[in-house]
């Protein structure tokens, strides 16, 4: 008897170290799709997984990198929203989804890339990676450097259209860190959350968004779809609800619409289990710190960017923060520089660090502002 409820101990030591008790207490989540992620957008962590970096045809979500690539071309102001581009016979040979630009054709920046946002436009992706980089290929040069500064391992681009073609590829892990990244232009989001733009040409042509989750579920407001023989249906979201933001990203689910439903399931598991518990607004002032020899005798201590703290429902009281600063800085002091940093925790651990930052700049006081500081703290 002793022997046997020996032997069962050991069995039960066994199951616990291969199956924590996180893993027992998780909810049974299962996707048609052949990978698919789950990730919360603020803090990048991964709620729900299945072949997060098996590499797949991603199809037209491939136009999500080309957006962005571009995105960062206006940010750096190598071109405008103005701009106007002008298609070449490479873009009008553009077969699949397109707005059938003719050569020579011209059309503003902004409206190419709404061709691609809503239209999923092939011809408008090689129209603008031509005027931004020369050509496609030095184009698609610039979406696998993103790529690889993103640390994207399974990544790797051959087109900026997404038609099948060997050696393009991604995976839903992949896919889901980029979207984090294009999340940081809120103008790519705008674009991408368009429903219908019927003003092209004049008119002429009208764009749809095959999103359709920005009709059929709450809070959806970006990124694209993707459909080909080869890569089966496939689609990247995000959807916003309060404070919590997630990126769902499915590839190769096999059923016609199942990209949508298989999204909206991982979305409910998303949004019934966890919540973004927000703590300080960016900008908001955490504290003061004493400015010696400055124009001023305080400066203020900012939160520099948004802070929160993913939890599970119902455990938000788990989560504490604890602020640090300095006792004093010397004059002169820049807006943005390093005052201390707060600490999140939550069950009682670290959970991040976040610098705090001087809110203001702070001038080195004249020497006559110096000694009426001295004297009226001398005073009675």
């Amino acid at each position: 008897m002793h022997r046997k409820m020996f032997v069962f101990s050991l069995i039960f030591v066994f199951l616990f170290q291969v199956f924590p008790c996180g893993a027992w207490s998780s909810p049974v989540l299962e996707t048609d799709a052949a990978s698919a992620v789950l990730m919360d957008a603020y803090s990048g962590k991964i709620l729900y997984e299945k072949e997060p970096h098996k590499r797949l045809a991603p199809a037209s979500v491939t136009k999500i990198m080309t957006l962005l690539v571009a995105m960062e071309a206006l940010e750096k102001g190598k071109v405008r929203w103005s701009d106007r581009v002008v298609a070449s016979e490479a873009a009008w040979e553009m077969g699949g989804s397109e707005i059938w630009l003719e050569p020579g054709e011209e059309m503003s920046f902004r409206e190419m890339m709404i061709a691609i946002a809503v239209g999923s436009a092939n011809d408008a992706c090689v129209a603008v990676a031509e005027h931004i980089a020369g050509s496609e290929q030095a184009y698609v040069d610039l979406m696998n450097r993103k790529a690889k500064a993103l640390g994207l391992k399974d990544t790797h681009f051959v087109n900026c259209h997404g038609l099948p073609a060997k050696g393009h590829y991604t995976c839903a892990y992949d896919m889901a860190v980029i979207c984090r990244e294009a999340l940081k232009y809120p103008d790519l989001l705008k674009l991408t959350g368009i429903k219908h733009y019927y003003k092209l040409r004049g008119g002429k042509t009208r764009l749809d968004n095959t999103n359709k989750l920005l009709w059929w579920y709450d809070g959806t407001d970006g990124f694209k779809t993707g459909w080909t023989t080869e890569a089966n249906y496939c689609l990247a979201s995000t959807v916003k609800r309060g404070n919590l933001r997630l990126i769902c990203t499915v590839f190769g689910v096999p059923e016609p619409g199942g990209h949508f439903r298989e999204s909206v399931k991982l979305y409910n598991w998303g949004f019934a289990n966890f919540d973004l518990k927000k703590l300080f607004d960016a900008g908001q002032q955490l504290g003061e710190v004493r400015v010696n020899r400055g124009v001023r005798e305080q400066v203020e201590a900012v939160a520099p960017r948004a802070v929160g703290v993913l939890v599970k429902k119902g455990e938000d009281q788990k989560v504490k923060n604890e602020i640090r600063l300095r006792s004093s800085i010397s004059a002169p002091v820049r807006k943005g520089a390093l005052l201390g940093e707060l600490l999140v925790y939550v069950d009682g651990r670290v959970s991040e660090r976040v610098p705090v930052v001087a809110g203001n700049d702070v001038p080195k006081g004249t020497l006559w502002q110096q000694f009426k500081k001295s004297f009226r703290s001398l005073a009675f």
